[in-house]
């Protein structure tokens, strides 16, 4: 009986960390939920007060017409835009409270929890932290310009061409950091293993990268869309991180997580203000790198099957129209096809959500059984 008893004593001791970590994953994402609350009204005043609202385009990257489009979302001129900073400012600013005031409060207070809540990690947060407010900054500029018409780009904003190039360089910034400085070479298939692909990992390291944040920007066409697909990507993030024993990682993925919420809570239909390309292009580039990260490129697919539908359509729209002159969708991205077909938004959001759900659910699941290093 009294070895019984020392079993289970010995188990309750050794679950002590995992309890701990749980605690910090989930009290990083519910203190970046309360952030991102607390700064929206400051951030909406000033979007409304300056009038930083969206212009709907009436012709598309190559110079046609978008009359479905158009039409369909003439109601919304003058919605805010730029909601996205709410998201990675409310992540960067948490990170940098974790790492110079809570030590201090802990300190002061005497309570060692709080300065467990730190994640600014150069191993595991400075590079995603870094891509996070680089395209961050990046996606305003772009969103500036398009609400006062800057730029050569007809209807303001920069040329895709620039935003690719900037994307380019970006994600080279963190190709080369992984393959040089942290020495990483190699790409994990889940149940499988590790394959070493030496210098190929630089231009596959790009394509995700250039993937998850320009697919990010395609599917960001409707209220809630694309706020909601991202909450549940780095919410699955997270889980995995948090079974690689990637603490800090994965708080980061709930910091991110948490204050999507807080945005979708304004964002859901009809959205009080948009996400723009500041939060888009931001959150869909940190994703990728996250999913590097964790070496889970393939599950990452998984994950944000949306994202390889919405830009597959645009692929198909494209190249179809080029080749044999006709259109296979009638608006594309995926989305705007389905509005164009009679779908009300809220049914179109819904749904991806429900697919985003699935896919998600799959993917972490794989991510975690078939874990990589």
């Amino acid at each position: 009986m009294q070895e019984a008893v020392e079993v289970v004593q010995v188990a309750r001791i050794q679950d002590i960390p995992a309890v701990v970590n749980t605690l910090k994953v989930l009290g990083t994402g519910f203190l970046a939920f309360l952030i991102a609350f607390a700064i929206t009204p400051l951030w909406t005043h000033f979007l409304f007060r300056y009038r930083i609202g969206i212009r709907i385009k009436d012709t598309s990257v190559q110079g046609e017409k978008l009359s479905v489009v158009s039409r369909l979302h003439a109601g919304k001129e003058g919605t805010p835009t730029m909601g996205g900073v709410i998201v990675w400012v409310s992540v960067i600013l948490l990170a940098l409270l974790s790492e110079f005031v809570f030590p201090w409060l802990s300190e002061v207070s005497g309570r060692a929890s709080i300065a467990q809540l730190d994640f600014w990690r150069r191993s595991q947060t400075w590079l995603p932290l870094f891509v996070l407010g680089a395209a961050g900054v990046l996606g305003l500029v772009d969103d500036y310009m398009s609400v006062r018409r800057i730029g050569s780009n007809k209807g303001g904003g920069m040329r895709f061409a620039q935003r690719f190039w900037w994307l380019i360089a970006i994600a080279g910034t963190g190709a080369w950091w992984f393959y040089a400085k942290l020495g990483w070479d190699s790409i994990h298939v889940p149940a499988v293993g590790d394959f070493t692909i030496g210098w190929w990992y630089v231009p596959l390291f790009i394509f995700v990268i250039l993937f998850s944040a320009i697919s990010s920007n395609e599917t960001d066409g409707l209220d809630g869309l694309n706020g909601g697909v991202l909450l549940m990507a780095f919410g699955s993030f997270a889980l995995i991180s948090f079974f690689q024993n990637r603490m800090d990682l994965a708080s980061f993925c709930a910091a991110v997580a948490g204050a999507l919420l807080a945005f979708l809570w304004f964002n859901v239909y009809p959205a009080r203000f948009f996400m723009g390309d500041t939060g888009a292009m931001a959150l869909g580039t940190t994703l990728g790198v996250v999913a590097m990260l964790t070496n889970s490129a393939i599950v990452l697919f998984v994950i944000v099957l949306i994202y390889v539908l919405e830009s597959g359509s645009v692929a198909i729209q494209l190249c179809s129209k080029r080749l044999f002159g006709r259109k296979v969708f009638l608006a594309a991205p995926l989305h705007h096809h389905f509005e164009a077909k009679g779908w009300p938004e809220p049914k179109v959001v819904m749904r991806a959500w429900i697919l985003t759900g699935i896919t998600a659910t799959i993917g972490t699941v794989i991510g975690i059984i078939g874990m990589g290093r």
